[in-house]
């Protein structure tokens, strides 16, 4: 069964950092591209950042530079280095793969303090 679990959310400052991580489990971790994703209060979800099994990365144009996905093979782990945060960043993010979208876990939410 395929699980995902995110984890590392928090509050935050505007321009200050985070890192969530994502542990994948039930699938055969190495041979699928990953991703992470976000809804915000009202909004859809919508793609943040893939990475593939060849560690070729895409980024949404509202994270481009501030945000890097990473992944380790070798924990089944997946990571979103979140840099600069604005407040449009407040949302909850999770974890999927983009080739075949599993159950969504229960997301790691992320507030910008005012």
């Amino acid at each position: 069964q395929v699980q995902l679990v995110e984890s590392g959310g928090g509050l935050v400052q505007p321009g200050g950092s985070l890192r969530p991580s994502c542990a994948a489990s039930g699938f055969t971790f190495s041979m699928w591209s990953m991703g992470w994703y976000r809804q915000a209060p009202g909004k859809q979800r919508e793609m943040v950042a893939t990475i593939t099994t060849g560690r070729i990365t895409e980024y949404a144009d509202s994270v481009k530079g501030r945000f890097t996905i990473s992944r380790d093979n070798a924990k089944n782990m997946v990571y979103l280095q979140m840099n600069s945060l604005k407040p449009e960043d407040k949302a909850v993010y999770y974890c999927n793969r983009p080739d075949s979208f599993a159950s969504w876990g229960q997301g790691t939410q992320v507030t910008l303090s005012s």
